[in-house]
C-alpha cells in the first residue's frame, strides 16, 4: 500500500513538475508577446494562443470593463481554431464572470458544469472539465477585468494553475494600464489637433480680411473661388496690404487645409541660400552642409508654399525655379536624384512684374507661370471707408496682446480716415500700437493719435473758414447723443476746419463760450 502512495506522490511531483517548466517556457512566450506591440487586442490574442499552446490552458477569455456601461466585454478570446472578438457582455456580479470581477477574488470550479450561476454564453466550455477565474487588477483602482481559461484535464494541480493565472492577469493589468494611458494621450492629442485646426483656421479665415470697399468685394471673391482649386495665385500690391493674410486665407480654406502651410522671403536671401532653402542639399554638398536637409518644397509636399517678394529673385535662379513649377521636379543641392513634389504655389510681389519684364530683368514664362490667378490687394487709401473696421478690428487684436479693453473715440477714427496712409494697413496697426501704449485709461482718443507721431499725410486739408453769419448745419455726428460734450466740442472742431468761430456757430454757441470749453475740457487745439 505505501508503495502505491509512494507511486501516486511520485507521479503528482513529477506532473507538477512539468506544469511548472511548461508555465516558465509560457510565462517567456508572453513576456515577449507584451513588449511587441501596443494594440491591445492584438497583444490579448496572441498571448492566449501561447496560453494554449504552451500553458495547457484552453479557451482563454479576457473581459475588460468597458467605461461607458460598466459592464464587462469580453475583448479577447481563444479557442481550438481561430482568434475571435466577440461583442459578449456581462454585469458586475452576473455569472461567474460577473462575480469575480465584483468580489475582486479568484474562484477555481473543480467542475464548472456543478456551478449553476455558469452562464456559458460561449458554448466552448466542456462541463465535465474545472475552470478558473481571476480578476486583473491596474495598480490600486482594483478589478477591471477578468481572466478565465479552462484546463485541459481535472487534476489536483487547481491551485497552482490559479496562481500561474494570477501573474499573467498582472502581467494583463500593467498592459491595460499602458492601453489606456496611450489611448487617453491619443486623445488629448486629437483633441489638441483639432482645437489648433479650428483655431489655426478662425485665425486666417475670410473673417480676418476686413473691408466693404468694392475693390475688397472683388478680392473676397476671387480668394473664395481659387481656394477650392490648386491653381497657381499671384498676390500683387503694396507692402503692408496684407497679402500674407490673403495667402494664408487661401491655403487654411483649401482642400491642401490639412497639409503644410511653408512660407519663405525671397528677397531675404542670396542665391546660393535661397536655392538651398527651396531645394535642400545633400550632406557634404558645401562647407557646413553637415547632414541632408530637405528644402521647403519637400516640407510643403501635399499643402502650399507661399514665396513672398518673387519679383526679387535673380534672373539666374529663376530659371531653376521654372522647372519645378512646370515640372514638379528638382535636385537637392549636390545630389543627383530628381526628387518630384506635389506643392502649391502661391507667390506675392509688391512690384510691377510687368515693367520688369519689359526691362529684360524678370524672365517672361516665369512671369506667366506665375500670373495664372492674379489677385490685387488695394491700398488703403483707396478704401479709406474700411479704416473704422480696420481699426476696431486691429484694437481688438491689440488689447488681447496687452491684456485689457482698448475701445477708440469717433474723433479718433475721424483723423485716420483723413490719414495718406503710405505704409497701407502695416502703419495703422503700428500708429493704434503706438496709441493703445499712450492711452493709459485705455481709450484711444485724438489726443492719443496726435501723440502716436500720426500728423502727415493727410488727404486734404479742410475747408477755408466762411465769412457767413448764418448758422451751420449740424453733422450726424455732432448730434448723437452718445458723445460726451469733449467729444461733441472736438466733432464740431474737426467739421469746421479746426476754426472756433465756424465750431460755435455748428455748437450754437458764441466764439467766447467754444473758447471756454476748449479751455476748460483740455482740448489740444490744432494749427493748420
Amino acid at each position: 500500500m505505501s508503495g502505491a502512495i509512494d507511486a501516486s506522490g511520485a507521479s503528482q511531483e513529477t506532473g507538477r513538475l512539468a506544469l511548472l517548466e511548461s508555465q516558465l517556457a509560457a510565462l517567456f512566450e508572453v513576456s515577449s508577446i507584451l513588449s511587441r506591440s501596443l494594440n491591445l487586442r492584438e497583444t490579448l490574442c496572441e498571448l492566449l494562443k501561447v496560453l494554449h499552446d504552451h500553458g495547457r490552458l484552453r479557451y482563454g477569455m479576457v473581459t475588460l470593463v468597458d467605461a461607458d456601461s460598466g459592464d464587462l466585454l469580453v475583448s479577447a478570446l481563444h479557442d481550438d481554431s481561430s482568434e475571435t472578438f466577440t461583442t459578449v457582455r456581462y454585469r458586475p456580479g452576473e455569472g461567474v464572470v460577473g462575480r469575480i470581477l465584483e468580489r475582486n477574488e479568484p474562484w477555481i470550479l473543480p467542475r464548472v458544469g456543478d456551478e449553476p450561476r455558469f452562464l456559458d454564453r460561449l458554448s466552448l466550455y466542456d462541463p465535465d472539465l474545472p475552470f478558473i477565474g481571476v480578476p486583473i487588477r491596474v495598480g490600486d483602482e482594483g478589478a477591471v477585468g477578468v481572466f478565465a481559461a479552462q484546463p485541459q484535464s481535472a487534476d489536483g494541480l487547481l491551485e497552482e494553475r490559479a496562481r500561474f493565472l494570477e501573474m499573467v492577469a498582472n502581467l494583463i493589468g500593467q498592459v491595460v494600464r499602458l492601453a489606456h494611458r496611450v489611448a487617453e494621450e491619443q486623445q488629448a492629442l486629437r483633441e489638441e489637433r483639432d482645437k489648433l485646426r479650428r483655431q489655426v483656421k478662425g485665425d486666417h479665415g475670410f473673417e480676418n480680411i476686413i473691408g466693404r470697399a468694392q475693390a475688397m468685394r472683388l478680392v473676397f471673391e476671387q480668394v473664395r473661388q481659387v481656394a477650392k482649386w490648386n491653381t497657381t495665385v499671384l498676390i500683387r500690391g503694396e507692402s503692408g496690404t496684407g497679402k500674407e493674410l490673403v495667402a494664408n486665407a487661401i491655403h487654411y480654406n483649401s482642400p491642401r487645409a490639412r497639409g503644410a502651410f511653408v512660407k519663405l522671403n525671397c528677397a531675404a536671401l542670396p542665391d546660393n541660400l535661397l536655392e538651398s532653402e527651396l531645394f535642400g542639399h545633400e550632406k557634404g554638398a558645401f562647407t557646413g552642409a553637415v547632414s541632408q536637409r530637405k528644402g521647403r518644397f519637400e516640407q510643403a509636399d501635399g499643402g502650399t508654399l507661399f514665396l513672398d517678394e518673387i519679383g526679387e529673385i535673380s534672373p539666374a535662379f529663376q530659371a531653376k525655379l521654372l522647372r519645378v513649377l512646370q515640372e514638379g521636379e528638382f535636385e537637392r543641392v549636390g545630389g543627383n536624384r530628381t526628387l518630384k513634389v506635389d506643392v502649391r504655389v502661391i507667390a506675392a510681389t509688391n512690384r510691377d512684374l510687368e515693367h520688369v519684364v519689359r526691362k529684360g530683368e524678370f524672365r517672361e514664362d516665369l512671369y506667366y507661370r506665375l500670373n495664372v490667378m492674379p489677385i490685387r490687394m488695394p491700398a488703403l487709401r483707396d478704401r479709406l471707408e474700411d479704416v473704422p473696421d480696420l481699426a476696431r478690428f486691429l484694437i481688438t487684436k491689440i488689447a488681447r496682446m496687452q491684456g485689457r479693453d482698448l475701445d477708440i473715440t469717433d474723433s479718433a477714427l475721424r483723423i485716420l480716415m483723413r490719414h495718406a496712409w503710405p505704409g497701407n494697413v502695416r502703419e495703422l496697426e503700428n500708429c493704434l500700437e503706438r496709441a493703445a501704449v499712450m492711452s493709459e485709461a485705455g481709450v484711444i482718443d485724438r489726443d492719443a493719435i496726435r501723440l502716436s507721431g500720426l500728423g502727415e499725410g493727410l488727404v486734404a486739408d479742410a475747408p477755408a473758414p466762411t465769412t457767413s453769419v448764418a448758422p451751420a448745419p449740424r453733422s450726424a455726428a455732432i448730434e448723437d447723443p452718445d458723445l460726451d460734450e469733449r467729444e461733441r466740442v472736438i466733432a464740431a472742431l474737426e467739421e469746421a476746419g479746426w476754426v472756433q468761430a465756424k465750431a460755435a456757430r455748428l455748437l450754437n454757441m458764441t466764439p467766447r463760450q467754444i473758447a471756454y470749453r476748449i479751455q476748460t475740457l483740455n482740448i489740444k487745439v490744432r494749427q493748420f
